[in-house]
């Protein structure tokens, strides 16, 4: 989205990425998710909320590894790739 006025500055507002409007959207659903579960509250019924998914954030994407290689490790397994006349 943007206005003829910063197309005409030759600025970019910053909202032409569909990223910050859906991440903003799934803050305001959280947000309405919330106020229900407080209404639901007052007459008695208790509510589970479960936040919405953020946008760009996978998690069905499978994670390879543990963590972050010791550095000595590291060293110890470039010193093979390097040995076995990888580079």
């Amino acid at each position: 989205m943007d206005s003829a006025l910063s197309r005409s500055l030759g600025r970019a507002t910053g909202w032409e990425d569909t990223l910050k409007t859906n991440a903003l959207l799934a803050d305001i659903f959280d947000m309405l998710q919330a106020i229900h579960a407080d209404i639901c509250a007052l007459g008695g019924r208790k509510v589970h909320i479960k936040p919405y998914p953020r946008p760009g954030k996978d998690k069905d994407k499978k994670r390879i590894g543990k963590g972050a290689l010791p550095y000595d490790q590291l060293r110890e397994w470039i010193k093979e790739r390097q040995g076995n006349g990888r580079r």
